[in-house]
């Protein structure tokens, strides 16, 4: 009996550890590897207000805008666990910026703040960009988005431009950011414009048709049509 009880332990355990295993979300791996392929969109993208996000945490940068959201000037919020959810990539979850142990390719609103952490999809990315170049053949983007990758941005912007006490967004919770448009109007958000604007975000190149299907970001084909082509990196 009693062996009996231990098998049926021991299997309820190894069930259990493989569900989780299965469930596991996908890792933060940072831009370097991202832009070992998209090289174009990472260059672009250094040039931005998100990829210097985390400097602006530094004591006495963005000083005036800090004391009119009575916020201390010369403080170093850089390891400020209320701060640096929206200064770097990541952060609280696996893989992703730990303040403690700073990556520097986890610093600053980076690729996966958007698009979902990559450890899976990311070679999803590569594995369907050779069967493009060698047999035209493309994978839906569905497989894509279970294997973590995000196309609906809006949500992960608002997480923070509009994560503000008494905010018209549903999903706002502490912590706050006290940038809010009562402080200043310029922290009024407005989606469909920052997601136009090249200095906040980064330059559309010209993709590749390797992926089909649903879902397709609202604005993919307005940005495709005028994207120019950019230069490929290669897989590290």
């Amino acid at each position: 009996m009693k062996k009996l009880v231990f098998a049926l332990c021991a299997s309820a355990v190894l069930l259990v550890t493989l569900a989780t295993t299965a469930e596991a979300a996908p890792d933060y791996e940072g831009r370097k590897k991202c832009g070992s392929c998209h090289r174009s969109q990472l260059e672009s993208w250094e040039k931005t207000a998100h990829a210097k996000a985390m400097d602006s945490l530094a004591p006495k940068a963005k000083a005036a805008a800090k004391t009119k959201a009575r916020l201390d000037p010369n403080k170093d919020y850089r390891q400020d666990v209320d701060c640096v959810g929206c200064h770097a990539t990541g952060f609280d979850h696996e893989g992703g910026f730990d303040p403690k142990a700073p990556n520097k390719y986890l610093t600053g609103v980076g690729c996966e703040s958007c698009h979902g952490a990559g450890s899976d999809y990311r070679l999803l990315h590569r594995k369907a960009g050779q069967a493009f170049e060698k047999k035209q053949q493309t994978m839906p983007r569905q497989q894509l988005v279970e294997a973590g990758q995000e196309f609906g941005f809006e949500e992960r912007c608002n997480a923070c431009h509009l994560n503000y006490e008494g905010s018209p967004w549903k999903g706002a919770k502490k912590p706050y950011t006290p940038f809010t448009p009562k402080v200043d109007a310029r922290y009024h958000f407005d989606y469909a414009r920052a997601v136009r604007n090249d200095q906040a975000m980064h330059e559309h190149f010209k993709l590749d048709k390797v992926f089909t299907g649903p879902p397709v970001p609202s604005f993919h084909e307005e940005f495709q049509s005028k994207a120019t082509p950019g230069v490929k990196g290669r897989e590290d």
